[in-house]
């Protein structure tokens, strides 16, 4: 079994001419190539309501250890941004200032005696439960109720209440606790110690529910691998196969191990990270990281990749918020233009916001594009009717569809922001040397096959079995953390099918695109003082061509300039040479700083992205397509199978898509779903479980002695007629030999006269294509049969034992042979 991991990228030479066709990002040398999409960033206000009242029977006593989380420096607070009214999301207003952090006293006594110094005291305890809510906010957690896992995980014994109220203090003093330092293991008696003893039960389910899903104790500091690496009860549970090695599967796979599960993650790349790759770059004495996908932390505070950043020790280089636009004759745009556009551009997004109230209030599942809502505004209101005006706001939006990584004709009015509420608060961020640290950690001592391209997966009762490579992997679950692209195109077969629910799901969610041009210079001309800077184009079908440079020189080891293509342009951008691409950005780059009288040389190495071509991917992360929703998402993150099948990944996450922390977070989930599963199922009393055993070795025996067997096909029956049109019960035998275990069996109802031109065709794999896309027949587990199916069991059995009782007494054997007979070929 593989556990080492390969480089990241084994057959990259600087020296390779890129045809940019079948890889995702190609090199030029000297001027040419292209970068994948930054999947993580996304430009929506940020909304967050207030922390909860506190009461003066709070359950935390005043502690010593500091509850500020995530800070970029030490004297920042993980406390977001307020936002009076949460209902506007396009209007927020500024968060209180950053506090310096502070130690406090802890104080073991009661709070009476001096009613004064009771009063203070109260009033200092207050204070530190409404900055663990601020903490509890930023991670996520409502303001004064239970998320949807806590109340799955009966966390309370009712829901509302007192005992809530003082959980919900309890459970956010625990976090805000570990989030004070995060490189150590908070135990549970750690937990208890700033907490009265009447509250222990509380700190044992929220202490429980914050470790099992991910909100304590994760990541990659020394101490945290060490306890992860082992279970955490020593108890061995069951297998999981994990499909994709992206940041979703590497922390789910994690996790599980830290539950006592036995994994295996299974990557059809030569690499880890899916979407997250860093290219290191380098020639002629220079060198820089390139994060081709997902690069941007967006929003610190409660962000869990910010965690790992602060076990790594790895500084956080805030993204400055200057960005000078440039005309396309280089000259920069005026400032005072530039402030008026934007107003009105957020203006018609307000509109916009008021409109889809109004109509959603009114008529309920009425979407339209966003593009045409706009539009139709900035006709009504006169908006950017000059030239250098309509460049701008076509600047803008290239800016939105770069956010969404689709053109605005797609994008839901509706739904399209719906994610606005739960953004992470904080500055955006460059990890230095780009996300690779996270992927490379994250994979230590994982058993990881590189180069397995899964091709189906089959689930069943019994558990399932995952082709991947010519090879079977069986397991109890899957987890299958794909990108959305991958679940669009097909390419994986689930037998049983996916229920209906979720392959309509599947093709509402959009999933976009975006690609980059990384280019590597001999030396930094544009200067030091700002990572981003514009470019407007007249051409408004080609507003996102290149419309922004990020700067990476702070951050990537050396001067390294990555060019953004948005919107219909990315999709073009595809079709274009990367050395044709590189021209145009240097272009670009010298139109606007020539007429300074600074020279642009050719860069030494470039990268163009190619991700709608990327055959792990196709494409670059998730948005809300026109007649689509965030419901979406949460369909996409449902189980299947009776819990065999799970999914997770940034298009799984309805608060936190297209990010790198929604994938991470997705993970997260996932392990505690499938824990919850493994518990339930071991839970299930011994009778039950015999009882089904029963009824499946049953139905096994029945299919000992088949009615027609033919590859991995067997079928019975129905005794009681020779109709071509009569039932029977198909079985299907999945792995078993190769695997020398036990297989998983699916069955499914079809006529007589079906399963002669199946036994007609040659290979399983085109009876099963034949049984799918001909017959439309979706089989299912042993307790997915229909009434139908069960009736014609019986009516087998009963047969079968009439003839066993008729061959005891040695009377009408005859007859009984010939009724079978009767009833087959």
């Amino acid at each position: 079994m593989e556990t080492t991991e390969p480089s990241l990228d084994p057959s990259y030479n600087p020296n390779d001419v890129a045809s940019g066709v079948s890889s995702p990002d190609t090199d030029v040398t000297l001027s040419a190539s292209a970068t994948p999409s930054d999947n993580n960033l996304q430009n929506s206000p940020e909304n967050h309501s207030p922390p909860p009242k506190t009461t003066p029977e709070a359950p935390v006593s005043d502690s010593q250890e500091d509850t500020s989380s995530d800070p970029i420096q030490e004297d920042n607070l993980d406390e977001p941004p307020q936002n009076p009214n949460p209902s506007e999301p396009g209007r927020t207003e500024p968060g209180p200032p950053p506090k310096k952090r502070r130690r406090r006293k802890k104080f073991f006594t009661e709070l009476n005696g001096n009613p004064s110094l009771a009063r203070n005291r109260r009033s200092d305890i207050a204070k530190d439960v409404d900055v663990e809510a601020l903490i509890a906010i930023s991670v996520g957690f409502p303001v004064d109720s239970l998320t949807e896992e806590e109340i799955e995980a009966n966390v309370v014994s009712t829901i509302g209440g007192v005992e809530q109220a003082n959980y919900i203090v309890v459970r956010n003093h625990i976090l805000a606790r570990w989030r004070s330092n995060v490189s150590v293991w908070l135990t549970r008696d750690h937990a208890l110690e700033s907490i009265r003893s009447e509250h222990k039960g509380l700190v044992d389910s929220a202490y429980r529910f914050l470790l099992n899903h991910g909100y304590i104790n994760f990541g990659l500091a020394p101490a945290i691998k060490e306890a992860k690496l082992r279970s955490f009860d020593g108890i061995d549970k069951s297998n999981v196969v994990i499909v994709g090695a992206g940041l979703a599967g590497l922390v789910a796979a994690r996790q599980l191990v830290f539950m006592g599960f036995k994994v295996v993650v299974l990557e059809g790349r030569a690499r880890p990270g899916g979407r997250v790759r860093t290219k290191r770059m380098q020639s002629e004495g220079v060198e820089a990281a390139a994060d081709l996908g997902g690069s941007v932390l967006t929003g610190i505070n409660g962000n869990p990749l910010g965690v790992l950043a602060r076990q790594l020790g790895l500084p956080l280089h805030k993204v400055r918020d200057i960005c000078p636009l440039y005309l396309p004759d280089g000259e920069a745009v005026n400032p005072e233009t530039d402030s008026k556009v934007e107003v009105s551009f957020n203006k018609l997004l307000d509109r916009v916001c008021k409109l889809r109230h109004d109509m959603i209030e009114e008529v309920k599942s009425v979407d339209v594009p966003l593009g045409t809502a706009l539009e139709a505004f900035r006709r009504v209101y006169n908006v950017a009717e000059n030239p250098q005006e309509c460049m701008l706001l076509n600047w803008h939006l290239a800016n939105l569809e770069y956010a969404n990584a689709s053109l605005m004709s797609n994008l839901s009015m509706a739904y399209w922001d719906q994610d606005d509420p739960y953004e992470m608060g904080g500055d955006h961020c460059f990890i230095p040397g780009g996300n690779e640290t996270f992927v490379r950690t994250l994979c230590e001592d994982l058993p990881i096959f590189f180069e397995r391209t899964v091709e189906s997966i089959r689930y069943g009762t019994d558990g399932v079995l995952v082709y991947a490579g010519g090879q079977e992997f069986r397991g109890d679950m899957v987890l299958c953390t794909v990108p959305l692209g991958v679940l669009k195109k097909g390419t994986i077969e689930f037998f049983p099918d996916l229920p209906l629910r979720k392959k309509d799901a599947i093709q509402r969610l959009g999933f976009g695109l975006l690609n980059k041009v990384a280019m590597l210079f001999p030396y930094n001309f544009w200067g030091g003082d700002i990572d981003t800077f514009g470019h407007l184009t007249e051409d408004p079908s080609m507003r996102g061509e290149f419309f922004l440079f990020y700067s990476y020189s702070s951050v990537s080891g050396g001067p390294l300039l990555v060019a953004l293509v948005a919107g219909d342009a990315a999709i073009k951008f595809e079709m274009m040479s990367p050395v044709e691409s590189v021209r145009r950005v240097l272009d670009i780059l010298r139109g606007i700083f020539h007429p300074k009288g600074i020279a642009v040389p050719d860069p030494v190495q470039a990268v163009c992205t190619r991700w709608g071509k990327d055959q792990f991917s196709y494409g670059s992360y998730s948005y809300v397509a026109v007649g689509s929703s965030g419901d979406d998402y949460d369909i996409l993150a449902e189980s299947v199978g009776d819990g065999r099948v799970f999914f997770a990944g940034e298009a799984t996450n309805k608060q936190y898509p297209a990010t790198m922390h929604g994938a991470f977070l997705s993970g997260m989930r996932e392990a505690a779903n499938i824990l919850r599963m493994a518990k339930r199922r071991s839970l299930i009393p011994a009778d039950k479980l015999n009882n089904v055993r029963d009824e499946s070795d049953d139905l096994n025996k029945l299919f000992e002695s088949p009615d027609l067997t033919f590859g991995s096909f067997s079928v019975l029956f129905d005794p009681r007629s020779n109709d071509l049109n009569s039932n029977s019960l198909l079985r299907v035998k999945f792995g078993g030999e190769r695997l020398n275990s036990v297989c998983i069996c699916l069955f499914g109802l079809i006529s007589r006269n079906q399963v002669i031109k199946l036994s007609e065709v040659d290979g399983d794999g085109n009876r099963m294509r034949m049984l799918n896309h001909d017959f439309g027949v979706r089989l299912v587990g042993r307790k997915g049969l229909s009434g139908a199916g069960e009736s014609l069991i019986s009516h087998v059995r009963l047969a079968r034992s009439n003839l066993n009782g008729e061959s005891k007494d040695g009377a009408g054997i005859d007859k009984g042979e010939h009724r079978l007979i009767g009833g087959s070929f």
